[in-house]
């Protein structure tokens, strides 16, 4: 299937200091475009991996499992990893949670991790039914384009395929008992006013990580795609700020050698 206009994979060639973006459950690169095009202008190698049965159509989703969409960012990962000095993980929503396993599995080679309403668990009764109903309806209504700022929205599904959101249960689950492995500095950020992911979720990662360096930021302008909401520039540029100081490699200007977008 032809990937969705804006939901295209992409990838800068910078220095030796990189930044891998996850986008968030049935989103895509697009809503992790602008804050990737932030940090390649600095001079950051930059990769934003399109996961599979995203950006095409909510049926190709239907046959994926988290363990694909995991394999694709690992996968990433060890590209930036092959090519530079340090790298950093940043994730959305679901991409939060794909961030802290990286970081459990990785350890030392991750170098810091920046979270925006990183998810940690599928609420409410119908999580319960999950293992049941997915076998009796195919979906239910999406979760995209969550944003506060008036004429935005998110390139995502307009439908939540429930094995997947049954996968995602089960990929929480992984990931929550494993976030005491999680030791890397942690810039967490996440919006009060979140439709999408409960303030719940962010504080049950800060209490269960060991990381010691840690910050907690609120995004009081805006709802859960923060990043293309009122503080998405408050995101880039804490980002930036915490790559810096954990970063002692010289930073290339704003002139990177190549970006590319597709596959």
């Amino acid at each position: 299937m032809p990937v969705l206009p804006g939901a295209e994979p992409y990838r800068h060639e910078g220095g030796e200091v990189g930044v891998l973006l996850c986008h968030g459950f049935t989103g895509s690169p697009q809503s992790m475009r602008p804050w990737a095009e932030y940090l390649a202008e600095r001079g950051l190698s930059v990769s934003v991996p399109l996961l599979p049965g995203h950006g095409t159509r909510w049926e190709d989703m239907a046959l994926t499992t988290w363990h694909d969409w995991y394999a694709e960012v690992d996968r990433a990962l060890r590209e930036l990893l092959a090519t530079c000095e340090t790298v950093f993980v940043f994730g959305l929503s679901m991409g939060g949670a794909l961030s802290l396993h990286l970081a459990a599995q990785h350890g030392d080679a991750v170098r810091g991790l920046v979270l925006v309403n990183p998810g940690n668990k599928v609420h409410g009764l119908a999580a319960h039914a999950l293992p049941v109903a997915r076998h009796l309806v195919r979906t239910t209504a999406g979760i995209a384009s969550d944003i506060a700022k008036e004429g935005v929205t998110e390139v995502g599904y307009e439908r939540v395929p429930l094995h997947a959101a049954h996968s995602l249960r089960r990929f929480f689950r992984t990931v929550d008992a494993e976030l005491p492995r999680v030791t890397q500095p942690l810039l967490l950020l996440h919006s009060p006013q979140d439709h999408v992911v409960p303030p719940a979720d962010s504080a049950r990662i800060l209490s269960r990580v060991s990381s010691t360096d840690v910050r907690e930021v609120l995004l009081e302008q805006s709802y859960h795609v923060a990043t293309l909401d009122h503080d998405a520039e408050r995101i880039f540029e804490e980002s930036w700020a915490f790559v810096q100081r954990l970063t002692t490699l010289p930073v290339e200007g704003t002139q990177g050698k190549r970006s590319s977008s597709g596959g």
